[in-house]
């Protein structure tokens, strides 16, 4: 079966070939890049994006994948391009080729590429929403906080295109069979089970009839315990092995990019901008409350080491600092300090930790110590987010969680965002929390105080 029902990636994915192909094509004629080889140069272009492709997975695109997904392909795609393309005057030995005609060629075609590819992924996504067309019928089998989540998710972002048919509950009066016929009556297309209520048998079942009738079956997996989590598959000789988590920032290349970008960001930050405003902050918080300008605290960040942790200083001086969080109202903050914590200004400083290397610019806030040896006995998989450079800004305070922590709810919710970030990291997650972060400043947040 090429074509199935419900999806276009049949053809989306060779269309979307043919027009990248042609894109690059077009624009090599268009500029004046002063090609000898005419013929060899198209040749050598389109066989090599359609390897990298290949390689990179550049057109493997879902439903359910995010923008910051589409812009890293987009950046593989075209790293991968543009050595090649450079490679082709040395390969073939064009000294005349123009390489500022070269540039502007990539430059064009990543816009064109990267235009037609973003605007087509949204449009798919609002002819889903709004035409109802692309959809996946699907059902749910069985009935707990993780099915009800898959539910609430396939009601609400309408743009994946799946519409819920019907719940099975697992129970005394739960039968496969009955669930069979359902699936064949209401013209089911996959299948969601949550494998904690399923016995080893009734998976096997469930995996003979979709293999048999072209579904498609996906599990939820019984993950009570922990929070988030990444399998790795392997191979050792014949033998399968699953590891339970795959740190990506353990990955030397991965580690050197970020380094990298905290370097520069930082540089910028402090010879841009902190030079010349520090001096002026300095002044406005010592005059309303002497004593030294910056806040010193020891916290504990990569490996669970401890660190230096700089602030501006926006309380008055007093003894509880390293032991009682700033909460709300709190008559230990000054009017310039209120400020500054609301525009996160006081956490500028850390750029110098993030230029030292002790901080990242994007990663898990760095606890106090109190706070970390108390909920590492307290919060199971606590510990995790040590694994990488704590940061200045991360997932869990764009997502709502930053501040004072008032409730065991709050830990909990901050730890599931920075295991989810330990364990996912990409470079453009940390662009996407980036520019969050700063879109958060200027609209204000709830409990920046």
């Amino acid at each position: 079966m090429i074509f199935r029902k419900g999806t276009y990636s049949g053809i989306i994915s060779p269309f979307s070939y043919l027009i990248d192909i042609l894109i690059i094509n077009f624009f090599a004629n268009l500029l004046p890049i002063n090609i000898n080889e005419t013929l060899l140069f198209h040749t050598y272009i389109t066989l090599g994006w359609v390897v990298i492709a290949l390689m990179v997975e550049f057109y493997v695109i879902y439903r359910y994948t995010k923008v910051t997904h589409i812009l890293k392909l987009l950046f593989r795609q075209f790293f991968f391009y543009f050595l090649i393309l450079y490679a082709f005057i040395g390969f073939f030995k064009q000294p005349l080729m123009s390489r500022l005609a070269l540039a502007q060629y990539v430059v064009f075609v990543f816009l064109a590429i990267s235009s037609i590819k973003l605007i087509s992924y949204f449009l798919l996504m609002k002819y889903r929403e709004k035409i109802k067309g692309n959809i996946r019928n699907v059902v749910v089998i069985g009935k707990n906080s993780k099915t009800e989540q898959l539910i609430k998710m396939f009601k609400e972002r309408t743009e994946y295109g799946y519409h819920f048919v019907g719940q099975f509950s697992v129970d005394e009066n739960f039968s496969l069979q009955d669930c069979f016929d359902y699936i064949h009556d209401s013209d089911i297309e996959e299948i969601y089970c949550s494998v904690a209520e399923l016995n080893d048998q009734d998976i096997a079942d469930l995996i003979d009839f979709a293999d048999n009738n072209l579904k498609t079956i996906k599990f939820l997996p019984d993950n009570k315990r922990i929070f988030s989590k990444k399998l790795q598959f392997e191979y050792y000789d014949y033998l399968p092995i699953l590891s339970l988590r795959d740190i990506p920032l353990h990955n030397p290349i991965n580690a050197l990019l970020k380094r990298t970008f905290d370097i520069v960001f930082s540089v910028i930050i402090i010879f841009g901008f902190l030079i010349w405003f520090a001096p002026l902050l300095a002044l406005l918080i010592f005059i309303e409350s002497p004593g030294p300008v910056y806040f010193i605290q020891n916290r504990t960040g990569f490996d669970n080491n401890e660190f230096a942790c700089f602030k501006f200083r926006s309380m008055t001086m007093n003894t509880y600092a390293d032991s009682i969080q700033a909460g709300k109202n709190d008559n230990r903050v000054t009017r310039i300090g209120r400020f500054i914590r609301k525009t996160s200004i006081d956490e500028l400083p850390q750029f110098y930790n993030v230029l030292i290397g002790n901080m990242s610019v994007v990663g898990p806030r760095p606890h106090m110590v109190k706070h970390t040896y108390e909920y590492a006995s307290r919060v199971d998989k606590y510990m995790l987010r040590h694994f990488v450079k704590p940061g200045i800004t991360g997932l869990a305070q764009v997502r709502g969680y930053r501040g004072e922590i008032e409730t065991d709810s709050d830990i909990l919710g901050r730890i599931k965002f920075d295991i989810f970030y330990v364990e996912n990291w990409s470079f453009f997650l940390d662009l996407k929390i980036l520019v969050q972060t700063i879109l958060n400043i200027f609209s204000g947040e709830e409990k920046a105080y």
